[in-house]
């Protein structure tokens, strides 16, 4: 039966609302059938499913029809002329039919025309988009603490948060009761890497000791005020505490991984619940029991589960029934979880058009964001960066940590001082934590060729080196500390101090001109700088003109070499293809 010729929104086939775009080749949904639009087009405040498209009883308004800018009207009955007259059809209404694809390739389709996937946080989550799921998501503007940019174009960095907030029915066993806030309770930093064929998601203990900066917050009346920062504090009192917003928690994982922060996605505790329900229950495994009486109340046997609502809440919020009770312990029972929620979007949810359309309005209806990525289309062009990595190169793993040594009781946990920096580094510089890829082997051969090529030819001596130093990192005198170096142990003594760069950078960068390469050569050679970081000009300098280093956030020291590790350091960490059973 044709979907446009139905009186009853619960009797609607859910694969008959995805039609062929012939101008994008994508399949698109098909929500309204009166007024013929797909997803992208206007409607009306009823057009939204309370649970999922297609098994809703009421009936639906037909929104009015304008024209979507590369698509084409189907307000008429015939199909065929609506879509100007280039696929006459087999009966009114109703494209002609070709050759029936698997079910597997049918999902493939709709998964290219429009929904790709995203992690969200609160430990667990990822969700499809759709356009008419647009008025469900609330946004913040956390001003310049994301760093924003061309999703198309270099890595990409997404903080996840997951919220403590008690508020909504059932929540009330969590925890703090008199919690309205919420904290940063669970935390993700999804590093994307440049050539989109890796992801690595790296948790952020709550308990984790560090300096939370001054963050400037945006108010109700739009005026912005400054929150004081508070030194060696637990890292979960980044967000909601003293009035600190998700900007807030950004700038504290930036100014402690040195990685810049361009987007936040945060959702809360009902969010496990209606996420994991969408999907119907997320597989679990456990080599042991456990049980919980005190606080979430889980009791599971040893072996395998299947988990949803509020049960998948208290898996994931348990840690009492650990044994050492350990909040480590149960971050890697939620990246577990995580990986596990991800396997199967990508193998049922995909293949079920009602399934992705409860998990899309449960998602967007959990969700906040920032105000960058504050509507459908800009969280679909997100997601498309995403959605073709394969599952094998998704990693997820713990900041290195050690206990405080400050505390006789044990009760927070500082930055592990060797490894941690480490798996900032390589975070920093793009380096993926899973096996290497024909393509990344392809781009590292790349790079080291065009290193070669740069760095090939003569080097002036350093009497001869001129070079004007800024600071583009978070390190408070990083410019004055590399000047004296230069001067001193170097003897560049044509270097100065330029103070503070227009801007913060993630990665040091070293201008110059045509005829200052030899120059260029013998500062990359002191500085250790790779080849990304040397940017040659077109014209040529004169007189005095000084080259223009500038300092960015992968600064480690004054003469400490920039250039990034060949790999990852060797870390404890879940790969999404994996299932293990959590100990």
């Amino acid at each position: 039966m044709d979907a446009q010729s139905r009186g009853r929104a619960d009797d609607i086939d859910p694969a008959d609302q995805w039609v062929l775009n012939p101008q994008t080749g994508n399949y698109e949904l098909r929500l309204d059938r009166s007024a013929g639009h797909s997803v992208g087009g206007p409607r009306s405040s009823e057009a939204t499913p309370s649970r999922a498209v297609g098994r809703s009883s009421a009936t639906r308004t037909a929104a009015p029809r304008t024209d979507v800018p590369g698509q084409r009207s189907r307000g008429s009955s015939h199909g065929a002329e609506a879509a100007g007259g280039d696929m006459p059809p087999t009966r009114p209404g109703r494209r002609k039919r070709k050759p029936q694809k698997s079910r597997k390739k049918k999902a493939l389709m709709w998964t290219g025309g429009v929904l790709g996937f995203v992690l969200v946080g609160v430990s667990v989550g990822a969700y499809l988009i759709y356009d008419h799921l647009n008025g469900n998501i609330r946004s913040v503007d956390v001003g310049d603490a994301a760093n924003g940019g061309d999703l198309a174009d270099g890595p990409i960095n997404i903080l996840l948060i997951g919220s403590d907030i008690r508020t909504g029915a059932g929540n009330e066993s969590y925890g703090n009761r008199d919690n309205t806030t919420g904290h940063a309770d669970t935390t993700f930093l999804f590093h994307v890497s440049e050539d989109r064929t890796n992801a690595t998601a790296v948790s952020i203990p709550r308990d984790l000791k560090i300096d939370i900066p001054d963050c400037p917050t945006k108010q109700p009346d739009g005026s912005t005020k400054i929150i004081k920062g508070s030194p060696d504090t637990k890292f979960n009192e980044s967000f909601g505490v003293n009035g600190r917003d998700p900007g807030c928690t950004m700038r504290t994982v930036k100014q402690v991984t040195g990685v810049p922060v361009d987007h936040f996605m945060m959702a809360d505790f009902n969010a496990v619940k209606t996420l994991t329900t969408a999907i119907n229950g997320v597989d679990v495994c456990l080599s042991k029991p456990i049980k919980d009486e005190g606080y979430s109340k889980l009791d599971l046997p040893a072996g395998e589960h299947s988990l949803e609502g509020e049960q998948a809440l208290a898996f994931l919020r348990n840690r009492h029934g650990l044994g050492n009770e350990s909040d480590l312990d149960r971050i890697k029972m939620q990246q577990q979880f995580v990986a596990s929620m991800i396997r199967k979007m990508r193998t049922d949810a995909l293949s079920d058009p009602a399934m992705m359309l409860d998990l899309a309005e449960a998602a967007t209806k959990a969700l906040t964001v920032d105000s960058g990525i504050g509507d459908i289309p800009k969280l679909k062009a997100l997601a498309d960066e995403i959605r073709g990595i394969d599952l094998k190169n998704i990693a997820f793993m713990t900041v290195p940590v050690v206990d405080n040594p400050n505390e006789k009781v044990r009760a927070t946990v500082v930055l592990d001082p060797d490894k941690a920096p480490k798996v900032f580094t390589a975070l920093q510089n793009d380096v993926s934590f899973t096996e290497v890829t024909k393509k990344q082997k392809e781009k590292e051969k790349a790079a080291k060729s065009k290193q070669d090529a740069l760095l090939k030819g003569a080097r002036a001596d350093a009497s001869d080196v001129r070079v004007d130093v800024y600071n583009g990192s978070d390190t408070n005198g990083a410019a004055q500390a590399t000047l004296n170096w230069l001067q001193i142990e170097k003897g560049v003594l044509k270097s100065s101090n330029k103070s503070n760069a227009p801007e913060k950078i993630a990665k040091t960068t070293l201008e110059y001109a045509p005829n200052q390469a030899d120059q260029a050569r013998t500062l990359a050679d002191y500085m250790g700088l790779p080849a990304e970081a040397l940017r040659p000009g077109t014209v040529n300098a004169e007189g005095r003109q000084a080259m223009v280093l500038t300092l960015g956030a992968d600064f480690k020291g004054a003469g400490v070499p920039i250039t990034g590790p060949a790999k990852a350091p060797d870390v404890e960490k879940v790969e999404a293809d994996k299932q293990v059973c959590a100990k």
